[in-house]
């Protein structure tokens, strides 16, 4: 790593979801990696792979896509997720436990690159465990001041704990949530009796917080800010499937403001660049050039 270089990171999980119809590469992470580097910035995904066939198959897909990592190997499974799906279509998920991106190792070189980053997103999920946990916290301390620290919070089966999302509440400025995971936060916080927008000024308030994003499907999303709201209907698109829809999300707009636009045009690319990923198979599509451009 050059030391001008100033990168946005994805650090947590990196697994492989096994459908009915196969496998398909997933994690948070590198979804987010990935559609930063293609809007134009410098990205790098950090995790932990088994020193196994599968591990191999997700660095093999990274440098594939010319996609940044320190993706160790350790003495752990490489992570799947084994999903379901009933008679009516609906999904389940069991997400194994005690595998690679449950362990991912706190190194020197991720302090070296902490101080390079201007900007990392990072959830709960990934933190469900200790050694985990205590990298990514360690990585957030090691990072310079006045850089954006993304919490998509992303709760998943019952891989969270409210003393979780406190700590990584603190160390964030930029929270990233959707209405059934604020419902849930809510509750934990004793949050009683207010609406959702309430709500997410409570979070912004409360945690000192540059902002709060709030996704709500198809009845589109929010911006809260000290100061203002955006507000961005969601664009009516064939939809192919929603996975890493959110991940794209954040990285349009996180790449929007670090491309000088402000949170109303970052809001809009977010919004176009995951309704656009939503029209694809898989999380990981080429983003058109129209987009791209959107981002220069």
């Amino acid at each position: 790593m050059e030391s001008e270089r100033k990168y946005v990171v994805g650090i947590g999980e990196a697994l492989w979801d096994v459908l009915p119809e196969g496998k398909k590469i997933g994690g948070a992470p590198a979804n987010f990696a990935y559609h930063v580097s293609q809007l134009g910035l410098e990205s790098l995904v950090v995790s932990a792979v088994g020193d196994d066939a599968l591990g191999e198959e997700i660095l093999a897909n990274f440098r594939e896509k010319n996609l940044q990592c320190i993706v160790p190997e350790v003495a752990f499974p490489t992570g799947t997720v084994q999903v379901t799906v009933d008679a009516a279509g609906v999904p389940s998920y069991d997400i194994r436990q005690d595998v690679a991106w449950d362990n991912i190792p706190f190194t020197e070189e991720l302090r070296r690159l902490a101080g390079q980053t201007c900007a990392v997103c990072f959830g709960s999920l990934a933190q469900r465990s200790r050694v985990s946990r205590n990298a990514i916290q360690s990585f957030l301390d090691a990072m310079p001041g006045g850089v954006y620290r993304i919490f998509d919070i992303n709760l998943r089966q019952s891989f969270y704990r409210q003393e979780t999302i406190c700590d990584s509440l603190k160390r964030c400025n930029i929270l990233k949530i959707n209405d059934e995971e604020l419902a849930i936060v809510s509750r934990m916080f004793g949050f009683q009796g207010a609406d959702m927008q309430e709500n997410c000024r409570k979070l912004l308030d409360e945690y000192g917080l540059k902002m709060v994003i709030l996704t709500c499907g198809v009845n589109g999303s929010y911006v809260f800010t000290p100061e203002n709201v955006s507000f961005a209907a969601t664009p009516e698109v064939k939809v192919a499937d929603t996975v890493g829809a959110g991940d794209s999300f954040t990285a349009g707009f996180i790449a929007g403001l670090l491309k000088g636009l402000p949170v109303s045009e970052s809001h809009r690319l977010a919004v176009d660049v995951s309704a656009y990923v939503c029209t694809q198979s898989g999380a990981m599509p080429e983003l058109p050039e129209a987009l791209i451009r959107r981002a220069e």
